[in-house]
């Protein structure tokens, strides 16, 4: 029995096709199975939460390291503040994210930040501090209103959302160059029923900024949940560092007014 079985093994090895030699070594060139599939799969890695939290954390990094800049050299400001605005605006409307791109905002506005900082803290001793850690409460809250209570956007909210946001921010530019050409400023020129305007516009300035975290929130778990590229989670990082420098500003802004 055992005869017959080592015979039928070798009659069928004879029955199989022999490979020449360069067959051979086109097998044993080739990439094993999981180095060919790595490619693809590390390139279409979907966005996860920790890649927006890590990306956060290293645009957040750099900003520290800018605004530190700023804060001894505060002429750099304004210069900071120009390039940081083209920077925002180049990265708001390119649809890929650029990494360089992000970054360069993530430094000139941490300049920025640092030398208007220093000179609020100049005339105003303890307002950073106090503006910082009203920035971070305001973060905390938002994202406790979102996680544990499930507020989230409709369409309609989202839409007046972007009109109001966009409507700001042409009020400020328009504000920032009468401001610049006239000397005449509208939130510290201007009053309503004895009220400065600038309080008025602050405070609307920063409840908005707040719900604007909920957009950025949402759009992060948006993305985690429709599995979009990884390189999405920089744009995802932009979005959520542009929002909160936002709101440390009207916050600044807007204690130097009761302060004053």
């Amino acid at each position: 029995m055992m005869n017959r079985a080592i015979n039928q093994g070798a009659q069928a090895g004879r029955n199989q096709p022999v490979m020449s030699d360069q067959e051979l070594n086109n097998l044993f060139n080739q990439p094993a199975a999981e180095n060919r599939n790595a490619g693809p799969q590390v390139a279409d890695r979907a966005m996860t939460y920790d890649d927006v939290m890590m990306k956060t954390g290293v645009l957040f990094t750099i900003l520290l390291a800018g605004a530190v800049l700023g804060w001894f050299v505060p002429m750099l400001a304004f210069p900071a503040m120009l390039i940081g605005l083209v920077l925002g605006l180049v990265n708001a409307f390119k649809k890929e994210p650029n990494k360089a791109l992000i970054i360069g905002y993530a430094a000139f506005e941490g300049v920025f930040l640092g030398g208007i900082s220093a000179l609020f803290e100049t005339q105003f001793p303890g307002i950073v501090l106090q503006a910082v850690l009203a920035t971070l409460s305001v973060f905390g809250v938002m994202l406790a209103l979102f996680k544990f209570k499930g507020v989230r956007y409709g369409s309609k909210m989202m839409k007046f959302m972007m009109i109001a946001v966009g409507g700001y921010a042409i009020f400020s530019l328009l504000s920032f160059g009468l401001a610049m050409f006239t000397g005449t400023s509208i939130r510290s020129d201007f009053s309503i029923f004895g009220i400065p305007l600038g309080i008025v516009i602050g405070i609307v300035a920063t409840v908005l900024a707040a719900m604007t975290l909920i957009m950025d929130f949402q759009m992060i778990e948006e993305g985690v949940k429709h599995k979009i590229p990884e390189k999405y989670s920089w744009m995802c990082a932009f979005s959520l560092m542009v929002t909160l420098i936002w709101l440390y500003i009207e916050i600044l802004r807007l204690i130097s007014y009761f302060r004053d």
